[in-house]
């Protein structure tokens, strides 16, 4: 059993593979209480007046109680993250990154406007917004209830989520920089001819392209 979540962990891709384990080693830390998540959570004025620039980054890794909720969590980010860097994004590291780092700027910028202070959920939320937008024919099944395709799953968790008593605040976010993202990256370079988003230069140094 640990051989194979050895090899699982191994041969999950290193953007993947990076958030995974910052996500697991700060709620671990959080839980553990060797790090306190009012250390953590997202607040502008601290991040701005206090100068506490770390909170742009780690409100993002932390996901709450090491409870069913967080296995609930990682599963999907494991699943779509890899997924997404796997397929549309296989060999092309630096792309993936700048695609997170431009969905979690739109989320850093909506946050104080709604009041979330932690923000992983809905960056794991946009992932599967775009993994489903680019599979759209994937069909899809919920319990075994019933099928749909790819497009609707983001809808079907933001349902099922309210369901249980959940807020759609944080769904919608995730949705919200999910679709800006596509209709920048896919839809509008088809329209007009023209590249809104483009990886800097920088990135593609620091995390080099494996098309190997």
């Amino acid at each position: 059993m640990a051989q194979n979540i050895e090899q699982w962990y191994k041969e999950t891709p290193i953007i993947t593979r990076s958030y995974l384990t910052l996500c697991f080693v700060t709620t671990a830390g959080c839980a553990l209480e060797l790090i306190s998540p009012f250390s953590v959570y997202f607040n502008a004025k601290l991040i701005f007046r206090k100068f506490q620039v770390w909170r742009l980054f780690t409100n993002f890794f932390f996901f709450g109680s090491l409870g069913l909720d967080f296995v609930f969590h990682m599963f999907f980010l494991a699943r779509y993250c890899r997924m997404l860097e796997e397929g549309c994004f296989r060999g092309r590291s630096a792309d993936f990154l700048f695609m997170l780092l431009f969905g979690a700027a739109l989320l850093t910028c909506a946050a104080p406007f709604v009041n979330v202070q932690f923000l992983g959920s809905s960056l794991t939320f946009m992932m599967v917004y775009v993994w489903a937008r680019r599979n759209e024919h994937t069909n899809m099944s919920f319990l075994g209830l019933f099928n749909f395709t790819a497009p609707y799953l983001p809808w079907v968790l933001l349902l099922f989520s309210m369901m249980l008593g959940s807020s759609p605040v944080v769904d919608l976010l995730g949705m919200g920089a999910g679709h800006t993202y596509y209709f920048l990256e896919d839809y509008y370079p088809r329209m007009s001819g023209r590249r809104v988003l483009r990886t800097p230069g920088l990135l593609r140094a620091l995390v080099p392209d494996n098309r190997g």
